[in-house]
Formats: structure tokens, C-alpha cells, sequence
């Protein structure tokens, strides 16, 4: 009898108990919550040939982004690659080689064509969506869900993440009303699933609803946020409206709370606190001595230079720490991985290193170097990773240091660009009104 999935995927070398946990699982990464590791190792331990219970393993150590989660997936896969297997999970274990050596793209792709041919591979669409995030395609976010949709109903368990991931792809494409819609139809559907709640939650940033914004993520957070590994993020959504309204003290109870009042080691975690209180500085606000633990969270992987993304927030934490020590390992980091021959050597290169630089630039009082190298890459930004959301610093770094040089003209032209983006946003009224323009309208 051949044991399947929840979905009917074939899985190789697993008995019905090892099907049942890679279901719960699989179920628990939809949802960003539990411990799938700990849910499918007692499966893995009794059926040493589950290749799909490896792969598991394998692709959520290396979602984390991290160099220990990179080697413990070099385990899994050294313990699968050998074992019988179907042409699909073929597919996911040639996948992961390739992500394990840092191909990127090549783990993508191979993953699009394991979707194409099953539709109904969860794990194939989920992975590969996040494959898409790090890679900043944001067409394939919206795409490779789009392809699949049709084979799946209500009826399907788990539909509620694929419209949750279909809503933020959408989103990252600039449909907004199509993503909004999508989004809430899958929080509907499963209130606990946090990345559709942050999909609407980014449609609504995106379009300057801070009051929208603030009543979504307020009207049932318990929801999302118990038990949830994405819940920090979500927090980092609702502290994005009330900083946009120059809320600071909703902003820094959020950070000292469910942010990074835990001081979480898990990088995602750390980026976003680094982001926000950047974010906050530009503003002006001290901050006090919230950079200290966060740079030392952030100090073990200094020198890692495996993800161009991470190194720039780093550099953040270790500037307003005033660690330069720390900084300057992830120069030397970044100054190694360009050398090398994986994606992250292009992601560093083209877009990484000049940012990581800006921002120890502005930190250093440099804002004119600030300024020259974030203008030519702004543009390109997506291609080492993230959402439009988070490459929102970018811009807003920009124009504060446009300000601070005393490049006037660039900063009112900057100004006029976000005001006309945002309408409705405060901060964007308040770079109008630091530009003049308000006079020269007049």
C-alpha cells in the first residue's frame, strides 16, 4: 500500500504514523507555529528512509537563514540523497543541494518544476514562496501560487495558505485590492495563519492605511501571535502604523514588548528589531541603550556573510551599539562572500555590501557617502531579498541623509516622491513640511 500525504503525494520510505506527523508538521509550518522539527524527528528516528520527513527537516533549517541551520540541513540531505525515492521528492532532495550551496535560484526553479508537475505539494509551494521572498521575485510570489490555485478548493486541507501566500504575492506586485480580498479569505478560513495576516497587513502600509492597519493587527492578535513563530513580525507591522503616526511610545512599548522584549537569537527576529530601531533614530527618538543587546544577539553571525540581507541589519544593530569591532568583521565577511561563486556572492555585490556600507557611512556622520551609495542601488534592492516593507529603510534612510548633507534639492525631490506615494501618510507630511514645499505650493 503506498502511504500518502494528507494532499495524496506519495511518501517514500514512511509508515502511517510518519505520514500522520509530517502532516501535523507540514501543518505547523503553514502556520508558522509549534515545532515541526521536534514534531517529525520521533517519525524520522523510526523510518530512516522518510525522504520527504528529511526534506522537511532539511528545508526549514534552511529558511532560517542561519550557518548552523545550513549544516544540520547537510545532515538531513547526506541522510536521504541515497535512499529510493519518487521523481517529486527527486526534485525537493536536488533542491535542497543546491540551497545548501547557496544556489538560490537554481533551488527555485527546481521547486517551481515539482509544482508544476504536483500542484497539490504544499511543501514545494511553501518553500518555494519563501525562495521567491529571499530571492526578491516578486512576480514568482504571486505566480507560483497563481499556477497551482485551480487544483485546489476550500475542500483542500490548507487552502487558506495558498490564498495567504497568493494575497502577498499580489501584494508585492502592487494589486493591492486582489491581495486585501485574498488575505481576509484566508484569515477567515484559519484566523491562526499569520502570514495572510501580514499580507494584508503589508496592503495596508503599502497604501498608507495606518487606522486600518492598526485595527486589523489589534482586532484579534491573540490569534496570530500565540504560538507563532511569525508573530514578532506581525508585532513589527502594527509598530510600522504607530510610527508612521508618530506614536513613539506605542512604538517602543511594542519593541520592549512582544518585538524584542525577549531578545530573541533568531536572526528574523533580530532583523527586525534592528530595522525598527533604525527606523526610530531616523525619527530623531533616542533610543538609549536598546542597540547594546541587540548587537550582541546579532555578534555570532557577524562573520558569517551567507545572506547579504541579514548583514545589512546587522551593520545597523553594530553602529548604534558603537561596536565597530563588529562592523568591520562584516565588511570582511561580505569582502569573503563576494569572492565566492553562489548567489549570495551577486546579492552581496550588487546590492548588499554598498547598502551595509551607507548605513556605516550615515552612522559615522558621512551622509553625503550615504547618499551616493544607496541612490544607485535603491532600485535594484529587491534582488537581495525582502518585501517592499522592509526595503522601505532604504528610502528612508535616503532622504534623512539627503537632508543631513544639505542636499536640499534631492531631499524635496525625495520628499515630493514619497507624499505622492503616500497621501495620507504623516511621516510623508512631515518630509514635505522639513522640504518647504509646502510653501513653494502656495
Amino acid at each position: 500500500m503506498t502511504i500518502t500525504d494528507l494532499r495524496g503525494n506519495p511518501l517514500s520510505g514512511a509508515d502511517r504514523a510518519a505520514a500522520t506527523a509530517y502532516d501535523t508538521a507540514l501543518t505547523q509550518f503553514n502556520l508558522y507555529s509549534g515545532d515541526p522539527i521536534a514534531t517529525i524527528e520521533p517519525a524520522l528516528r523510526d523510518n530512516p528512509g522518510f525522504v520527504m520527513g528529511h526534506a522537511l527537516k532539511a528545508w526549514l533549517n534552511l529558511l532560517g537563514t542561519e550557518l548552523p541551520g545550513i549544516e544540520a540541513a547537510r545532515a538531513a540531505h547526506a541522510a536521504v540523497r541515497a535512499r529510493p525515492m519518487t521523481r517529486q521528492e527527486v526534485g525537493h532532495v536536488e533542491a535542497i543541494g543546491h540551497l545548501i550551496e547557496g544556489r538560490f535560484h537554481a533551488a527555485s526553479r527546481v521547486l517551481e518544476d515539482v509544482a508544476i508537475e504536483q500542484p497539490h505539494d504544499m511543501l514545494a509551494l511553501q518553500v518555494g514562496h519563501q525562495l521567491d521572498f529571499f530571492t526578491g521575485n516578486p512576480r514568482m510570489l504571486r505566480d507560483r501560487i497563481a499556477r497551482a490555485l485551480p487544483a485546489w478548493s476550500r475542500a483542500t486541507p490548507g487552502y487558506h495558505a495558498m490564498l495567504g501566500m497568493h494575497a502577498f504575492g499580489l501584494e508585492e506586485m502592487g494589486e493591492y485590492a486582489a491581495a486585501e480580498a485574498s488575505g481576509r479569505a484566508a484569515v477567515e478560513i484559519e484566523p491562526r495563519d499569520g502570514w495572510a495576516q501580514h499580507a494584508v497587513a503589508h496592503v495596508l502600509e503599502m497604501q498608507g492605511r495606518q487606522a486600518d492597519g492598526i485595527r486589523w493587527m489589534r482586532t484579534n492578535p491573540e490569534a496570530w501571535s500565540k504560538d507563532s513563530f511569525f508573530a514578532v513580525h506581525n508585532w513589527w507591522h502594527l509598530a510600522l502604523y504607530h510610527l508612521d503616526l508618530g506614536e513613539i511610545e506605542q512604538v517602543l512599548a511594542l519593541y520592549d514588548g512582544p518585538i524584542y522584549g525577549a531578545q530573541s537569537k533568531v536572526m528574523l527576529d533580530m532583523v527586525d528589531a534592528a530595522a525598527m530601531l533604525w527606523r526610530l533614530q531616523l525619527r530623531g527618538v533616542d533610543v538609549g541603550k536598546r542597540w547594546q543587546p541587540l548587537a550582541e544577539g546579532f555578534a555570532p553571525a557577524a562573520g558569517a556573510g551567507n545572506y547579504a540581507f541579514n548583514d545589512m541589519h546587522a551593520m545597523m544593530a553594530f553602529v548604534g551599539a558603537g561596536r565597530r569591532d563588529l562592523a568591520e568583521q562584516v565588511l570582511g565577511a561580505q569582502a569573503r562572500a563576494m569572492a565566492g561563486r553562489d548567489d549570495n556572492a551577486a546579492f552581496t555585490r550588487e546590492v548588499g555590501h554598498p547598502l551595509t556600507r551607507a548605513m556605516l557611512a550615515f552612522g559615522d556622520g558621512n551622509y553625503g557617502e550615504a547618499v551616493a551609495l544607496i541612490r544607485p542601488v535603491r532600485n535594484i534592492a529587491a534582488r537581495f531579498g525582502g518585501s517592499h516593507a522592509q526595503r522601505d529603510i532604504l528610502d528612508l534612510t535616503l532622504i534623512e541623509a539627503a537632508f543631513r548633507s544639505g542636499q536640499m534639492a534631492l531631499a524635496r525631490a525625495l520628499a515630493a516622491e514619497r507624499v505622492a506615494v503616500k497621501p495620507t501618510s504623516p511621516l510623508a507630511g512631515l518630509f514635505v513640511r522639513r522640504a518647504g514645499l509646502e510653501k513653494r505650493a502656495a
